[in-house]
């Protein structure tokens, strides 16, 4: 399929052929589901701790006798029944990620290409190169129309233009190996440049 080139003038710059099996899929849910899970969980600290009845800090000692009280026979004060006691089966440090296989989340890329294909949302930039100046671009992207937008650039980030874009709001960009599927489908505007669609046809063939 073809797409016209675009400079970030708004000019053209002539057009791309993109490829069908990245680009032309029919998009679905349950894989884009299946990899956006898996990355949220991977991305999930996973820190979260409670003190169990070993840990807090109360005396050790029998807090009232036996029998004769008339109450609930308790010998210690750090038992999850009393207030600031244990916490029973709370949770613990642990990892949320979960496998999936590389094969998996290479579709999962693919599927996500296209569904933004599909919708209309993909723009192939000829170069992301600035001159470093924040408010040049963000005139040239304003007149673009880019709200929320991702540029997805070759194996490497021009410097100038990551200088310029790093305090622009809506706008992030990232290498080739750094494209996700989370990234791309929470963003409105999908900016590949012509570096950027043969590192991605190299990388997911």
């Amino acid at each position: 399929m073809k797409l016209d080139v675009i400079k970030l003038d708004g000019k053209k710059a002539g057009s791309v052929d993109l490829d069908e099996a990245l680009f032309g899929l029919e998009p679905r849910a349950d894989i884009l589901h299946r990899v956006v899970r898996w990355q949220r969980n991977n991305a999930q600290a996973g820190t979260h701790k409670v003190k169990t009845r070993s840990e807090t800090s109360y005396s050790t000692k029998k807090i009232y006798r036996q029998k004769g009280t008339g109450g609930a026979r308790h010998g210690s004060r750090n038992a999850p029944i009393f207030r600031k006691g244990g916490i029973y089966k709370g949770p613990t440090p642990r990892s949320h990620g979960h496998e999936l296989t590389k094969k998996f989340r290479k579709l999962g890329l693919r599927h996500a290409l296209s569904a933004k294909m599909k919708a209309g949302e993909i723009v192939i930039l000829d170069e992301a190169a600035s001159e470093g100046k924040t408010a040049a671009l963000a005139k040239q992207v304003a007149n673009l129309g880019w709200k929320r937008a991702l540029v997805i650039d070759g194996a490497s980030v021009n410097e100038d233009f990551a200088q310029a874009a790093r305090n622009i709001d809506g706008l992030d960009i990232l290498p080739t190996m750094g494209a996700n599927v989370y990234d791309i489908l929470k963003r409105d505007t999908l900016v590949i440049t012509k570096a950027g669609v043969e590192a991605l046809e190299a990388r997911l063939k």
